[in-house]
């Protein structure tokens, strides 16, 4: 390893600001603030989150959703299922399909026909 290149590795004191949870892990990491904890004093970093205060790790089934997406998503879910259409209608529409089959065909050979060269007859 090269001197003088890498970062400083120390014990940092982290806590968790949404529960106050704090903890002792080694880091490069460098701050002014210090404070003392179970007798020894750290350089402290402050943490939003945490795994003492994540749902997925604390078991709580609670979603955040601070945009009122899940919200969103019912909504439009429930104009789906209402505008769906009735077993009747299915049937008409798969009539409609059939007829429009049906007309497309003669002009598709038709087409077949006019793309095909004369046969040039040698003499």
């Amino acid at each position: 390893m090269k001197k003088d290149i890498h970062p400083a590795y120390q014990k940092v004191l982290f806590i968790d600001s949404a529960s106050g949870h704090r903890f002792v892990c080694g880091s490069t990491l460098k701050t002014d603030a210090t404070e003392k904890f179970e007798g020894v004093e750290y350089p402290v970093s402050y943490l939003s989150i945490s795994s003492s205060s994540h749902p997925f790790f604390t078991g709580s089934k609670q979603l955040v959703d601070s945009e009122g997406r899940v919200e969103k998503f019912k909504k439009r879910f429930e104009r789906k299922k209402e505008a769906a259409p009735s077993e009747s209608t299915e049937e008409e529409a798969s009539q409609q399909q059939q007829q429009s089959k049906e007309q497309k065909k003669p002009a598709e050979k038709k087409v077949k026909a006019a793309a095909k060269p004369a046969a040039k007859k040698r003499a």
